[in-house]
């Protein structure tokens, strides 16, 4: 049994982390909680933990996971036992996409892989089709990378994930997108736009941005959901 604390702070980490696919800050958490200090936070933090109901992942900052909710609400985790489903940075959901194709469902070509470290060469032809929810993908023409490299893990995205593009050539500030370098090197990075120049942004420290002209870098898509599958 969960204390109330104990029941709204985890209810809020799986919020955020569906809404965003990255844990919420201690500050975050203390303000959501209305505690005076993180110091509370972490002691709610290691009891969810020694229940078992979440897991912190090592070498990784504000990095949760949720291994179970509640019981009232453990059947909307039931159906996504083996593959976890993260919203998207426009807020849509991603879906399960090793589950048979469902009737409302839309075929998503697999173009091979993307870089979120040092780019690699430019977009390949289609490997495979995934199926995905109609209503995730929305309007447009979309299609999925498998991840390689690790530079944006703070946003959530992993070597090895599969990331759902929508195809398109230009992306607001701030969005995360399939940046092509040179009409020759693809890769997966934060777009941030200052005074005429472009920066691809990593969200992993250990990463630098880089900083190109604007006539170097051509935008192909912007992230709309991933889909990650635990082994």
């Amino acid at each position: 049994m969960l204390t109330a604390k104990q029941h709204d702070l985890l209810l809020f980490i799986n919020k955020r982390l569906g809404e965003t696919g990255i844990s919420p800050s201690f500050d975050e958490m203390k303000d959501a909680l209305g505690l005076a200090s993180k110091s509370g936070i972490h002691r709610l933090i290691t009891a969810l933990e020694e229940r078992g109901f979440i897991r912190r992942l090592a070498h990784r900052a504000r990095a949760l996971e949720v291994i179970k909710l509640p019981e009232d609400l453990q059947d909307r985790k039931a159906a996504n036992a083996d593959v976890t489903t993260l919203k998207s940075a426009q807020g849509r959901t991603t879906a399960d996409f090793d589950h048979p194709q469902a009737a409302n469902s839309v075929d998503v070509p697999l173009l091979g892989r993307i870089a979120a470290g040092t780019p690699i060469e430019a977009i390949s032809h289609e490997t495979a089709r995934i199926s995905a929810p109609a209503d995730m993908i929305g309007r447009g023409h979309h299609f999925a990378l498998t991840v390689q490299g690790d530079s944006m893990i703070n946003a959530g995205i992993l070597d090895g994930d599969t990331v759902i593009i929508r195809k398109a050539d230009t992306a607001q500030n701030g969005e995360i997108i399939v940046a092509l370098v040179d009409d020759e090197e693809a890769t997966l990075k934060r777009l941030r736009k200052k005074n005429g120049a472009i920066a691809l942004e990593a969200a992993n420290p250990d990463y630098e941005t880089r900083i190109f002209g604007p006539d170097r870098v051509k935008v192909q898509g912007t992230l709309v959901g991933l889909v990650r599958r635990y082994h």
